[in-house]
């Protein structure tokens, strides 16, 4: 279902455009150092069958897309889905003074930037939330173990490939609607884990659905700047 890019691609620095203004779906908490988006827990299934999740937050999939189209390509594998251009996150992230490294790619470019931790909020009654932690929404499904406990990256987003039928954008992850990485299969992101694909080959996680809300239920995705140690 992927197709990685051609190494070339990686030269392209990442991008963050400038402008401040954000929807209202993104609210930034600039004393707690987080970026926190509406979203809603992804359907499991949404192809011929369940592919393991690779992918912790991108656009909903698109049932007739044109030719070319590539928005939502990773909404077979995410965790939840969200509404808004990944370019506006990425103006978020530069309101908390943040700096974008480089994404990741392949078996042996891991991702480099600022880390980030990455949580749910997962709606309460009387109007909380419970927070919970990628290693805590993530299993394996035969050892029903969590998911490692990984560092997320604010890479910034490369370019994307042009197409026959689309041409290259400057901040990729607007073409693709990817927003979170857990393994590097392109840079159309804007953060990645510390994984590599070499992981890829023997990490298969599925979502812990004794802890989620169910699908196409509205939660909370918070991105948090982790304090240098």
């Amino acid at each position: 279902m992927r197709r990685l890019l051609p190494l070339a691609a990686l030269l392209i620095a990442p991008i963050a455009p400038a402008d401040d203004k954000l929807p209202d779906a993104i609210k930034v908490d600039k004393e707690k150092k987080t970026v926190t988006i509406d979203a809603k827990v992804a359907p499991r299934k949404v192809l011929d069958e369940v592919y393991p999740i690779e992918v912790i937050a991108c656009w909903p999939y698109k049932k007739d897309p044109k030719p070319g189209d590539k928005a939502g390509k990773k909404a077979h594998e995410t965790v939840v889905t969200i509404d808004v251009l990944p370019s506006e996150v990425a103006k978020a992230m530069d309101q908390l003074g943040a700096k974008p490294g480089k994404p990741g790619y392949g078996e042996d470019k891991p991702a480099e930037g600022p880390d980030v931790n990455v949580y749910i909020d997962v709606p309460q009654d009387g109007g909380t939330f419970k927070r919970l932690s990628m290693d805590k929404v993530l299993i394996d499904p035969k050892t029903k173990k969590p998911m490692p406990k990984v560092k997320f990256k604010y890479t910034g987003s490369g370019a994307s490939k042009a197409t026959p039928d689309q041409p290259a954008k400057e901040f990729g992850a607007d073409v693709s609607g990817s927003l979170i990485y857990i393994f590097p299969v392109d840079i159309e992101t804007v953060f990645q884990s510390s994984l590599t694909m070499k992981e890829e080959k023997f990490l298969k996680l599925e979502v812990n659905k004794d802890v989620l809300p169910k699908e196409g239920d509205p939660v909370k995705l918070v991105i948090e700047l982790a304090e240098k140690k």
